[in-house]
């Protein structure tokens, strides 16, 4: 079964015309990349993947079940652990480490972060080509391709079966976008996960 489907989908959300789906259907493993797409449009798609909002006409449906199937708010808190979403809207903590920022998903305690979590945060580093030289400086002192990169890391930590993509580029000069989107290839390639990016990036 595909792992997102939307179908006839009618989303108005207070902008001149409502987002409007026709059909999108994406494969297990498959990065499929929606351009030209503004930023509040992006967001309002993303939420109706991740199920925090609802669609006024249509169905979306993924990993095999209708979103508006989630019976409560425990139910859809639990189910987005199978998301990784990478926004540049996403808070950084501006004066703790990279390392720090990078722990977090693994442990509450960052200062100092545990021996064990600094470990798979110079692994999730690695995997995202963040040089660990970085991982010493404040969040707020690195420039915007590293920051993004920290975005991408910290949206893979929890081995999401979905990475989500709202605008990943925004801040990134041009030179700087297509290498980001090679390590997120590479990212998805060894993750076999399965990728939509919504962007108004060509």
């Amino acid at each position: 079964d595909p792992i997102v489907e939307m179908r006839s989908v009618v989303k108005n959300y207070n902008a001149l015309r409502p987002l409007r789906v026709v059909e999108l259907s994406i494969a297990a493993g498959v990065r499929v990349a929606v351009a030209r797409i503004r930023a509040p449009r992006a967001e309002v798609m993303l939420n109706l993947v991740t199920g925090a909002s609802l669609p006024d006409q249509g169905e979306v449906r993924v990993f095999g079940r209708s979103t508006s199937a989630v019976s409560d708010g425990d139910e859809w808190l639990a189910s987005l652990d199978r998301f990784g979403i990478v926004k540049v809207r996403a808070v950084l903590l501006e004066g703790a480490t990279l390392l720090q920022n990078l722990a977090l998903p693994f442990a509450l305690e960052i200062d100092p972060v545990p021996p064990d979590t600094i470990a798979r945060v110079e692994a999730l580093a690695d995997e995202c080509e963040i040089a660990r030289d970085h991982l010493a400086q404040r969040a707020g002192e690195v420039p915007a391709p590293i920051r993004t990169r920290v975005h991408l890391a910290r949206a893979i930590a929890l081995n999401p079966r979905l990475l989500l993509m709202e605008h990943p580029t925004a801040t990134l000069e041009e030179s700087a976008r297509t290498p980001f989107g090679e390590v997120v290839a590479r990212v998805c390639d060894r993750r076999t996960l399965t990728m939509l990016a919504v962007t108004q990036d060509l």
